[in-house]
């Protein structure tokens, strides 16, 4: 499966190489990038303002893909609060997670990653699972496109322990059977 990346930071680095793991084509594409193609699955892993954007500019070629919003709409001047209601994501994934646990597929070296994907097309989660069945992560269906508020919620509550120092970068949220 082909899987296009928007963003070539940590967590765009991060969430590629799970799919690279578990044997699909990457591409990766920068902000002064202009994508020619794009995959079955499209990652939009930029900072929430840049997403309208992206999504206007691709408006035509991404009809008919899975795209995947990893954005925590955070408030980056205060630090204190989501700008906006949580309702408008194609597929949610990725925005519990942080680089370095996707990166290493485990969270404080002992759990595995779990990613925590919302969304209301049920193929399109399944396929989106089955993309990752071959790498270390855990994906987990977290239901409806709704529960994108309380995926964004938990997002930013991890974001504000690590900025804080109460939780370190490699840490975060397991969900253990």
């Amino acid at each position: 499966m082909e899987i296009t990346i928007f963003g070539k930071g940590n967590m765009g680095q991060a969430i590629g190489h799970n799919f690279e793991i578990a044997g699909h084509e990457v591409t990766y594409y920068g902000s002064k990038d202009q994508a020619t193609t794009l995959g079955e699955i499209v990652i939009m892993a930029v900072p929430y303002p840049a997403l309208a954007a992206l999504a206007k500019q691709y408006a035509t070629q991404l009809k008919g893909k899975i795209v995947v919003d990893i954005t925590n709409p955070l408030n980056f001047d205060t630090w204190d609060d989501l700008v906006v209601p949580a309702d408008s994501s194609v597929l949610k994934a990725f925005n519990t997670t942080f680089a370095a646990t996707l990166q290493s597929g485990q969270v404080n070296g002992k759990e595995p990653t779990t990613v925590l994907v919302a969304g209301n097309d049920d193929s399109a989660k399944q396929r989106f699972t089955r993309a990752l069945a071959d790498s270390p992560l855990e994906v987990k269906d977290a239901g409806k496109l709704k529960r994108a508020r309380e995926l964004e919620a938990m997002g930013f509550m991890q974001m504000t322990l690590a900025a804080s120092e109460q939780i370190g970068w490699t840490g975060g949220f397991a969900v253990v059977k």
